[in-house]
């Protein structure tokens, strides 16, 4: 259902055709774990944000920003609203201090009370009013869409991916993740291909991030990478380095002057990790905490697709990988893919909800003993 027009749509439920379609059962979870459908009929969902008031907040490819409501708390969503419409790569959002930061291609808004807003305006056929926060970013489209989020003290952090397969551009924004510092620009990690999802670790602080490998060096190489941050301003290898070890055959020679930082963890070529996130809450068993989630959205360029999965790593006191492990699979069947794991958000209930942008759905998944 497109909302290009319309604003508000109330009651809408659950499809048993869609469902069927679907076809859940044939997702398989750790034990212990329900999945079931939050949130249907979006149109390319990818980054999530819960309110104080339990609102979800999703960035749609399409072009939105939308509010979801599950107003009698049966984990579905009954009501949604459309704050913003008609942006371009509209699929990064971070709330903080009770506004909603949201991305385009080029500029970063936010509104302001948002929750408070919808409190005594969700009826209405007006839309909020945006603020522009960030203005002169680069408005190239390939790797054009930002992952957004804020750490403690308030600031913001998003990514701007390389505008192309491998080049170098003198453009030192681009292949970066960037921090709001005092109304300036700070560069977090420079060398950073495309990433498109990182998350700070409860206890440590430190960002961590994920990154998709570049394309035409072959089905098996070089793998996409799980990186940390220790220091700002660490280079992580691109375009002259891939993965841990991979000289690139058109950079690899030139001398960049830069100490490369290696990956914490490989997870694979062509599996295109997106959003990741953290497990800080109470509902899943205790061993899962400061575990991090993983989506891999799947590759769309291999002989054999790979990916189409939500991974768990689990990580040491110093922020090493100890394993990583497959947590929901079955999207991908004999060839054939169902759907495409895009962000994981953790609610303040302890649950997750996992976008998906392809069977355009939000899954809830829940752990009972």
């Amino acid at each position: 259902m497109k909302l290009n027009k319309l604003l508000i749509i109330v009651g809408f439920g659950l499809n048993s055709f869609f469902l069927s379609a679907l076809n859940l059962d044939q997702l398989s979870l750790e034990k212990g774990f329900e999945i079931s459908i939050f949130a249907e009929n979006l149109d390319s969902p990818r980054q999530m944000a819960e309110g104080k008031n339990g609102t979800i907040f999703v960035g749609e490819r399409s072009g939105q920003i939308i509010a979801l409501m599950d107003s009698d708390k049966n984990g579905q969503a009954d009501s949604r609203r459309v704050l913003a419409q008609d942006l371009t790569y509209s699929t990064g959002l971070s709330l903080f201090n009770g506004d909603l930061y949201f991305s385009e291609i080029n500029k970063i808004w936010k509104i302001e009370r948002i929750e408070d807003w919808l409190t005594t305006n969700f009826n209405s056929n007006k839309l909020p009013e945006k603020i522009l926060v960030i203005d002169n970013l680069p408005d190239e489209t390939w790797h054009g869409w930002e992952w957004l989020k804020h750490d403690q003290q308030g600031r913001l952090y998003f990514n701007i991916g390389a505008p192309c397969n491998i080049c170098l551009s003198d453009n030192q924004q681009f292949a970066s993740i960037l921090r709001v510092e005092n109304g300036q620009l700070e560069h977090v990690a420079k060398g950073v291909r495309n990433s498109v999802g990182f998350d700070f670790h409860p206890e440590s602080k430190k960002l961590f991030f994920t990154d998709n490998g570049r394309d035409w060096l072959g089905d098996d190489s070089p793998s996409c990478e799980l990186n940390r941050v220790d220091i700002d301003g660490q280079f992580f290898g691109y375009p002259y380095k891939h993965a841990s070890d991979i000289s690139d055959p058109e950079f690899g020679d030139l001398n960049s002057g830069y100490k490369f930082v290696d990956p914490i963890l490989e997870l694979g070529a062509h599996v295109a990790p997106t959003g990741i996130s953290f497990y800080k809450g109470e509902m899943f068993p205790t061993k899962m905490r400061n575990n991090l989630f993983i989506a891999l959205h799947g590759s769309w360029n291999r002989t054999e697709k790979v990916g189409y999965k939500l991974l768990r790593v689990i990580l040491d006191e110093n922020g090493d990988v100890v394993s990583s492990n497959d947590f929901i699979t079955g999207w991908l069947k004999n060839g054939k893919v169902t759907g495409r794991p895009s962000a994981p958000l953790f609610k303040n209930d302890g649950s997750l909800l996992l976008s998906d942008d392809k069977a355009n759905v939000i899954y809830l998944i829940t752990y009972k003993d």
